[in-house]
């Protein structure tokens, strides 16, 4: 163990899990030495002040006031904050675009601890070259990712049958009867997790967990066809492995990231938290999902088993479709509508940085087209 405080930098700092980073950061008083935001001036302002960053990035619409507020801080741009000498670079900028800065840090062979599934999906098989030239570890903070990756330490990687993701289910697991009546205040009450917006929506769709199956395949380096999802209410279970045995091992705990982000930062050590003694719940259930009722987990499937640069664009339709129903734009289920349609137009090509670019770019562009017709 070093003797000197762990170096960490938040990309995201100012989001749900960069703010959860930030608690596991007081409780084990590392260093936070480098911090990317976007436009939330105040929040920003507090976390410099008690952090006192070497480097900080943020949206340019609040750099002046920034720089009124701390004439000595050194600003810069999020890429330069990513590569920042650091044990620890927290990718949690959500959506695809978190997906420069996590390269980055990955080019730079820091642990990567890793928010931010889309980069996984859109750019596993690239992420892991870049890996494996820099030395750069990739540690999930996805609760579910966390679970498995703890689930298969130890275990000989030709014994396993099947990766097994939990789901909540959302708020919409049995009601409403019919979904079309859901706004967007419905969807982000959230019965378990506390999570950013965009995320909530995709939980309530099950899409979220498409994102998840589509991360498992790349993080484990699985077929699809070995990444399956249980509905658990309880959200306490948070994944299973399944061997060729038939054994199952399960990583259970209090429904918190706090406990996935502070993993993937002390990984392989567990030291205490205050969630120690939290209660276990009276029961566990289980269920398979309704794909009838919750399309877009089928979509996902489907993006998977095309393969190359459908989970790009099925996850860049999502991005537009939850903003605009966010917005009030379009109604709760045409948000799987807008994907289906959209994935329908996945273009041929091989999984390049470039490719990545233009297939999000066009898939956004495909998706408000589909959008502008409808509203």
């Amino acid at each position: 163990m070093n003797d000197y405080p762990k170096r960490v930098v938040v990309l995201g700092s100012t989001g749900s899990i960069g703010t959860q980073t930030l608690e596991v950061c007081r409780w084990r008083r590392y260093r936070v030495v480098g911090l990317v935001a976007g436009k939330n001036l105040e929040l920003l302002a507090q976390q410099i002040a008690e952090f006192q960053p070497e480097v900080v990035a943020a949206d340019p619409s609040i750099l002046p006031a920034l720089k009124a507020r701390f004439p000595h801080l050194q600003l810069a741009e999020p890429l330069e904050v990513a590569a920042w000498p650091a044990e620890v670079v927290v990718g949690a900028i959500p959506g695809l675009a978190g997906l420069p800065g996590v390269r980055v840090a990955v080019q730079h062979g820091r642990r990567l601890a890793l928010a931010n599934k889309e980069s996984m999906v859109a750019a596993g098989p690239l992420l892991w070259q870049e890996a494996q030239k820099s030395g750069a570890e990739i540690i999930p903070v996805d609760s579910e990712h966390s679970a498995l990756f703890q689930c298969l330490l130890g275990e000989p990687f030709a014994d396993l049958a099947e990766l097994i993701l939990t789901a909540s289910g959302g708020p919409f697991l049995r009601e409403p009867a019919d979904l079309s009546s859901v706004t967007p205040q419905m969807a982000l009450n959230h019965p378990r997790w506390k999570m950013g917006p965009k995320v909530t929506i995709d939980s309530s769709t099950l899409f979220n967990k498409g994102l998840e199956v589509l991360e498992a395949v790349q993080l484990f380096k699985v077929p699809i066809e070995k990444v399956k999802v249980q509905i658990h209410p309880q959200s306490y279970v948070h994944s299973m492995v399944r061997f060729q045995d038939g054994n199952l091992k399960a990583q259970l705990g209090p429904t918190d990231m706090r406990l996935a982000i502070q993993y993937a930062l002390t990984y392989p050590q567990r030291p205490p938290t205050p969630l120690r003694e939290a209660p276990i719940p009276e029961r566990l259930e289980f269920y398979p999902p309704d794909t009838q009722r919750f399309p877009a987990l089928a979509l996902a499937y489907e993006a998977g088993r095309m393969g190359g640069l459908a989970p790009v664009v099925l996850n860049a339709a999502d991005e537009v479709a939850v903003e605009a129903f966010l917005q009030g734009q379009i109604g709760y289920l045409e948000i799987p509508r807008v994907l289906e349609k959209v994935l329908q137009q996945t273009p041929v090509g091989a999984l390049t940085w470039d490719n990545i670019a233009y297939a999000d770019l066009e898939a956004r562009r495909w998706a408000r087209e589909y959008l502008k017709i409808k509203v």
